[in-house]
């Protein structure tokens, strides 16, 4: 998908979407999706946090997150449509892959 044709999702795509995706919600107060991640130690957090910042940079889409010794709180939303578009949902998927 080309970036112009990304588009904000309506509130029943995003509602759709979500079912499809284990822990995930919309976010308090944004127009965004988050999960809370919680590994064993810091190492296994950052080791998340390692590749998903390289799949952030592949994408050109980077999350918003608050990481405090095992713990990741992970907010995406895509700012060009100011709020959540297929690129945030692509993201997610990849990110609960990553701790399968």
């Amino acid at each position: 998908m080309a970036e112009n044709e990304i588009k904000k999702l309506e509130d029943t795509e995003i509602e759709t979407g979500l079912k499809e995706l284990a822990g995930w919600a919309r976010a308090d107060g944004k127009e965004a999706i988050c999960k809370n991640f919680k590994f064993r130690n810091f190492s296994q957090a950052w080791a998340f946090m390692s590749r998903v910042a390289l799949l952030a940079e592949k994408m050109n889409h980077h999350p918003e997150w608050f990481n405090v010794y095992n713990r990741v709180e992970v907010t995406l939303n895509t700012h060009d449509v100011g709020g959540v578009s297929v690129l945030d949902f692509k993201m997610a998927k990849q990110m609960d892959r990553f701790v399968a």
